[in-house]
């Protein structure tokens, strides 16, 4: 039994001798036992909680930022009155800090077998699956002295998708790959191995362009234009080790990677060329393969969102072999990782060129702004310091990008704002200069 906060302002009103508060309620009816009949009458009332019936129904999946809506039906089949306060339990991550006791705590008037629905708004702060604990009523007497208690454990899972916030650069990458396609009024040709037609030639064309078979049947000089290749295949590599996990300001480099994922996922899709997926660290955490345009970025966003770093070294070899068995045919590989020197130069280089021997291969990674910002940081002891040590670790950088383009890898270094754009005009150019 639960005594209730009027219980406890009758004792402090004098009402209720201190002696009710002791354990022994044999006790508490010899001290008061009109009062103490009045609470025990009370409890009696009250609806009982473990034979409540719950089931819930609602949305399954929220984008990281959005509100998720999840309603519980609490049915009661007893013959008294249900008059109770229900907490929804769920992880402390489904809601902004401070608003959890106001989102998930709820008041109840159900009576004797019927049923009532309410709803726990959610709005999750970390992607993954978001699994409802356990829903605890307090039901309460009709008098508000003594309540009874209990939990029951309803399941349900919100998964909370990335939140593709790069979406917005789509409409103008779309607009440059419309161009490379000849959609538009822009005659933009790419150096690719489809042939499109035949024009006029104009003073700064390639000279290897010139169809000398079609000059010879005209007055004038014609040349051959391309168009980008379509039903090429692009393997996305996530490394999912433990540089993954590093923060650049509030966001995860993981996260970062993800979303520029996402956006060439979109893109090269609708460049009609077919896109894979593969996460891995030493062992493979997610594999998108063989999905239709149509349902390929769907599949994506939905492998990606429980996807979290592993705190281990990423075995390079596995990765490399990996990857190769998914992509058997000549492919642009694009692999999502760090910069940083030990990690490239003793895992990633010694297998690069099984890599770069069949396929074309780009490498992108998330750059942090703030070690820029230090580098141009002065005007105190501290700050030089800094300055001197963001600028060394900007040209360890740049070396390492250079040793992977002189494997013949294409490197995109970029700020998480600007990584995904950046990702897209690396394909855009590679499609624009037939390599791939």
């Amino acid at each position: 039994m639960a005594l209730t906060g009027r219980t406890a302002l009758l004792a402090a009103l004098g009402s209720l001798p201190v002696g009710i508060l002791a354990p022994s309620w044999t006790g508490m009816l010899a001290v008061n036992a009109p009062l103490s009949l009045a609470i025990l009458c009370d409890y009696a009332l009250a609806a009982p909680v473990r034979t409540l019936q719950f089931t819930r129904s609602g949305d399954t999946s929220v984008r990281l930022g959005d509100g998720a809506a999840v309603q519980l039906t609490v049915t009661n089949p007893s013959r008294r009155r249900l008059r109770a306060h229900l907490r929804d339990a769920w992880p402390p991550s489904s809601w902004p800090a401070g608003t959890e006791q106001a989102a998930s705590r709820h008041t109840l008037d159900v009576p004797a077998g019927e049923r009532r629905r309410i709803t726990t708004f959610l709005r999750p702060t970390r992607r993954g699956d978001r699994r409802a604990e356990r829903v605890t009523v307090r039901s309460y007497g009709p008098l508000g002295l003594a309540a009874r208690q209990g939990d029951h454990h309803v399941p349900w899972t919100v998964r909370v998708l990335p939140p593709f916030t790069s979406r917005k650069h789509l409409p103008s990458r779309l607009a440059r790959l419309r161009e490379l396609d000849g959609r538009t009024s822009v005659l933009t040709r790419g150096e690719g191995t489809e042939f499109d037609s035949l024009r006029a030639y104009v003073p700064g064309d390639d000279t290897r362009s010139i169809d000398w078979r079609a000059t010879a049947r005209h007055a004038a000089v014609a040349v051959r234009t391309w168009r980008p290749e379509r039903d090429r295949h692009i393997l996305i590599v996530l490394d999912t080790g433990r540089t993954s996990a590093g923060r650049v300001g509030d966001v995860p480099r993981l996260d970062a990677a993800m979303d520029a994922a996402l956006l060439l996922t979109a893109l090269a899709t609708r460049a009609g060329d077919r896109v894979d997926l593969l996460a891995h660290d030493r062992r493979t955490r997610a594999l998108v393969h063989g999905r239709s345009a149509g349902e390929v970025l769907a599949a994506m966003v939905t492998a990606l969102a429980p996807l979290e770093p592993e705190l281990v070294e990423t075995n390079a070899r596995s990765l490399s072999a990996t990857a190769l068995a998914r992509a058997p045919r000549r492919s642009l590989i694009v692999l999502l990782t760090g910069l940083d020197a030990a990690p490239v130069e003793e895992g990633l280089l010694p297998v690069l060129p099984q890599l770069t021997q069949r396929h074309t291969v780009l490498v992108a990674a998330v750059a942090d702004p703030h070690v820029e910002e230090m580098a141009g940081a002065r005007g105190t002891v501290d700050a030089v310091y800094e300055a001197a040590a963001a600028t060394q670790a900007q040209a360890q950088r740049r070396r390492t990008a250079e040793q992977l383009q002189r494997h013949g890898v294409v490197v995109v270094d970029a700020t998480p704002d600007n990584l995904a754009p950046a990702l897209a005009d690396a394909y855009l150019a590679l499609k624009a200069a037939g390599r791939l």
